[in-house]
């Protein structure tokens, strides 16, 4: 009896522990936000920010990593949690997942070789710009570039966009302008690369700021995320993490 005792109760412990465990889904090929380091541990400032509210909360965070176009359905699925993956919260989204508070805000913008006249999208007539797949970025490459008679190419992942504007096979692309210097402009393979036009911030494209993605109806897990964004707002964490990575404060306006 007492050994079926001990074995019930183990169980039971082992119920409660993953219970605490935050399955956090990544798209760990967008850096500075998220990447992996030379050994393959997922790091950059979604991660920070993802652990620091995993601290807050007093759960693990157990990183998905996961093609950022099946995102939402993974969520959907019950694969993971959350997704802190610098998702921005659009009003398409919000009518399928819900979002916390956004946790930062940062402009998108349009990088081409430097000297290629621009004076509005037009001037890309006849250009190949590569785009993240189930990205904002898409979507305004969709609804503002294509109709200007430019071939917009989705790709699964951001760093092969870069691959390929390396090669000649793009143009340029729409991209984060904080993650496309980190990712893109401010490595070698960047260089004669720039930005053209004003920064985009257009709300029915890029939304209202990054946020945590869940499952609608989980009305308690968003009260404590934002909770938490609001904590690590308040003391020195989220400083201390943006500090590691950028020059700037990247909560926004």
């Amino acid at each position: 009896m007492k050994k079926l005792l001990l074995t019930l109760g183990l169980i039971a412990t082992a119920a409660t522990a993953s219970a605490q465990d935050l399955k956090v889904a990544i798209d760990p090929t967008y850096e500075p936000f998220t990447f992996k380091t030379a050994d393959g541990k997922p790091t950059g400032f979604d991660v920070d920010i993802a652990q620091a509210i995993c601290d807050q909360l007093k759960r693990k965070c157990v990183f998905v990593e996961q093609v950022w176009d099946s995102m939402i359905p993974g969520l959907q699925a019950r694969k993971y949690d959350v997704i802190i993956s610098s998702m921005s919260i659009t009003d398409d989204r919000k009518k399928v997942v819900d979002f916390s508070d956004k946790y930062y805000k940062t402009p998108s913008g349009i990088v081409v070789k430097e000297g290629t006249p621009f004076t509005g999208v037009a001037s890309l007539k006849g250009k190949k710009i590569g785009v993240l797949k189930g990205s904002t970025q898409e979507k305004f490459a969709m609804g503002e570039l294509k109709p200007a008679g430019v071939t917009v190419v989705p790709y699964e992942a951001q760093d092969q966009v870069y691959l390929d504007i390396k090669s000649g096979r793009l143009d340029g692309t729409v991209a984060d302008k904080v993650e496309v210097n980190g990712g893109f402009l401010s490595k070698p393979e960047g260089k004669g690369y720039g930005f053209v036009g004003a920064d985009l911030y257009d709300v029915k494209y890029f939304g209202y700021g990054v946020g945590v993605a869940m499952r609608k109806g989980q009305d308690k897990l968003k009260a404590d995320v934002n909770a938490a964004i609001k904590a690590i707002r308040g003391d020195a964490r989220y400083a201390t993490i943006s500090k590691k990575y950028f020059s700037f404060d990247p909560y926004g306006n």
